[in-house]
């Protein structure tokens, strides 16, 4: 391989992870040998590319003149990759997928599985994280959001609408009593988020209809609807994922309901690779099915 074309692999991998550990753990090379290729590629293009900082390895101007070429470089040669392999026949590769954890547990173990068996020599990494992913650094090839993003060069596909209702186990409803209209949720324990860890404002759910106090809470939707699950107290809870659980059933429907929806987001210029459309085309139907049928047994 060109060594140029090598050394710009680890400099894209240095500026994205902003340390020669983090990049050496994404090459699978120790960093000290990320550190010599990086001095070869400043030597020989005569030019700075990094200062380090007590926060990590910074671009500098030069350095991030040559990131838009670098990162063009690396779209070209994956479709040249992709194209000279003739995937017409089949989705091959590594596919990584960033998504919030209620969609990574409930929705997409079904929906990936399902397009693996149609793809055996496909890979896809699930990466379940309650916060939003940052594609321009690569820690995902595409990542699915609560809300569209409205800055950087992104591609923004609406997956599907869903729903979410408050809900209880019936051991919970057993022992402290039935929910029966919202006077009745004073004094109740609520299951929520962590209020300063709302990484997305269409997660703040409780105070849309006046609980300004959570005593069991938590950023993972599994943890919260554990909880739940195990009658420590009522939370609100995917459409979606209550099917999952025995004994778990929604109240108030008619005076609490949510609506949401799941938004699939893409580097603009991933749209030219034909592997990352079809992926992505299947895990769009793929999603709405699972969320029609899920949401149906509710």
């Amino acid at each position: 391989m060109d060594p140029l074309w090598d050394d710009l692999k680890v400099f894209l991998a240095v500026a994205r992870a902003e340390s020669l550990s983090g990049a050496g753990k994404a090459l699978k090379v120790d960093p000290a040998t990320v550190g010599r290729r990086v001095g070869r590629l400043e030597q020989s293009l005569a030019a700075s590319l990094f200062v380090k900082s007590p926060t990590g390895y910074i671009l500098t101007s030069e350095g991030a003149r040559l990131m838009g070429h670098a990162e063009r470089a690396e779209r070209a040669m994956r479709a040249a990759v992709e194209e000279l392999a003739g995937q017409a026949g089949g989705m091959s590769g590594q596919i990584r997928l960033g998504a919030p954890d209620g969609s990574a547990n409930f929705l997409l173990p079904q929906v990936c599985a399902a397009i693996v068996d149609e793809n055996p020599d496909l890979e896809v990494q699930i990466v379940a994280l309650p916060r939003v992913f940052n594609l321009s650094k690569r820690e995902a090839d595409m990542a699915i959001a609560l809300s569209p993003p409205t800055a950087g060069r992104l591609s923004v596909q609406k997956l599907t609408d869903y729903h979410l209702h408050l809900a209880g186990s019936e051991a919970y409803f057993a022992k402290y009593g039935e929910i029966n209209t919202l006077e009745d949720l004073r004094g109740r324990r609520m299951v929520g988020y962590i209020s300063d860890m709302i990484f997305d404002k269409e997660l703040d759910y409780l105070s849309d209809f006046g609980v300004d106090h959570v005593t069991l809470a938590s950023n993972s939707v599994s943890v919260q609807i554990n909880w739940v699950r195990l009658g420590c107290g009522v939370g609100v809870v995917h459409d979606f994922a209550i099917p999952a659980f025995t004994g778990l059933r929604k109240v108030l429907v008619d005076q609490i309901s949510i609506k949401r929806s799941f938004y699939l987001i893409r580097h603009q210029d991933d749209r030219r690779v034909e592997r990352l459309n079809r992926f992505a085309a299947a895990l769009t139907a793929g999603i709405r099915r699972e969320v029609a049928r899920l949401e149906g047994l509710t």
